[in-house]
């Protein structure tokens, strides 16, 4: 969800996407979406896990500067939200193309038999991270030994595997589960507090002397905003998926030279969010989309080494309750080597070096 949309407006941004995805849900028995083509574009109906923002930069401005039109694509992103089972959604057919927010769910829905794969990742690091204050500052994950952690139900895991990984004991810390407010690290409720870095809406109340230490920098390292697609789809229509990436990566290619440009366009497609609070985030978001692995690799690479790393974790912490994924059952590289010359070729750059 975008860090930009007021209370009210979130509400109401919620309710319609739920009646959008129930509406898709209503449809299961379809094998595609209603539309296969529009004014002779291929239609490709792309799922979120999510509320739309920041996170779609790169195709908003795929779509408004016609990149995708140009590639023979229509797209139509739908909303997700707590109540919309995205990946159930695309697995049954109705859509072609998916997002989720992070790396493994797609990794729990595999070995769930449910049979999508990923192929190719938007956001290189994932933002999630740890936050403090400068009078009781959390730099290590040993420094939160003793303290009291704030985390969502869905981030409990991932503090599990952040203890284990540093070989601390989790009866010496106190987990406290919170909102997306900061609130409680401010009162004193908890001594450290979770989130994204790019949601930078919700961390301005913490002003800028807090201190941050990332999730991936602590050897937990997934990945963000992965697209993924049915088996089918990767099989039988691979020149569609592979057209998204070519027309995608220009996208974001252009939100790297034009910001200001860029969240316009996105603010022209979603009238909800607001210019300004996208302005600040997206030069956050900038420096995890493009990393040292995108200016070797091209924008949207993915690492099978780091996918193994991910499925051992989890398989670590048994949250694998009917079988366990191989790298090659989550992901393939055939589309990224398809479009290899392609896809841009950048660094954070200005927007903050990143080391991959």
């Amino acid at each position: 969800m975008s860090p930009s949309i007021r209370s009210n407006d979130r509400r109401r941004f919620l309710r319609t996407g739920l009646r959008t995805g129930l509406s898709a849900v209503a449809g299961l028995g379809a094998c595609l979406s209603s539309r296969s083509r529009v004014d002779g574009l291929a239609v490709l109906d792309m799922q979120l896990g999510w509320l739309p923002g920041g996170n779609q930069l790169g195709e908003v401005v795929a779509k408004q500067l016609g990149y995708l039109e140009a590639e023979g694509v229509h797209l139509e992103i739908h909303p997700g939200g707590p109540h919309i089972d995205g990946v159930g959604i695309v697995a049954s057919g109705r859509y072609r193309l998916g997002q989720v927010s992070s790396s493994p769910s797609l990794m729990l829905a595999v070995s769930q038999a449910i049979p999508v794969k990923c192929f190719g990742v938007s956001v290189q690091q994932h933002p999630y991270s740890y936050f403090s204050l400068p009078d009781n500052p959390v730099r290590t994950p040993k420094d939160m030994i003793g303290k009291k952690v704030g985390t969502n139900a869905t981030g409990h895991i991932l503090l599990n595997a952040l203890l284990a990984k540093h070989g601390i004991d989790a009866q010496e810390i106190e987990v406290i589960v919170v909102g997306s407010s900061m609130m409680p690290l401010l009162t004193g409720q908890v001594d450290v507090i979770t989130g994204w870095t790019t949601n930078v809406t919700a961390l301005a109340p913490l002003g800028p002397e807090r201190l941050t230490m990332r999730l991936w920098d602590q050897g937990i390292r997934l990945y963000a905003m992965p697209y993924y697609a049915t088996l089918d789809t990767i099989e039988q229509n691979p020149e569609v998926l592979a057209s998204f990436l070519r027309a995608v990566g220009r996208g974001w290619e252009f939100a790297y030279h034009d910001p200001e440009r860029a969240v316009e366009l996105l603010v022209d497609e979603y009238p909800i969010l607001r210019y300004e609070d996208e302005l600040r985030a997206v030069h956050e978001i900038l420096g995890y989309v493009f990393t040292d692995a995108t200016r070797e690799q091209g924008w949207g690479t993915m690492n099978r080494d780091n996918w193994g790393e991910q499925i051992r974790t989890y398989e670590e912490l048994s949250q694998f309750t009917k079988s366990v994924p191989t790298v090659d059952d989550v992901m393939t590289l055939s589309l990224l080597e398809a479009t290899q010359d392609v896809r841009p070729r950048l660094d954070s750059g200005r927007y903050g070096p990143r080391a991959s």
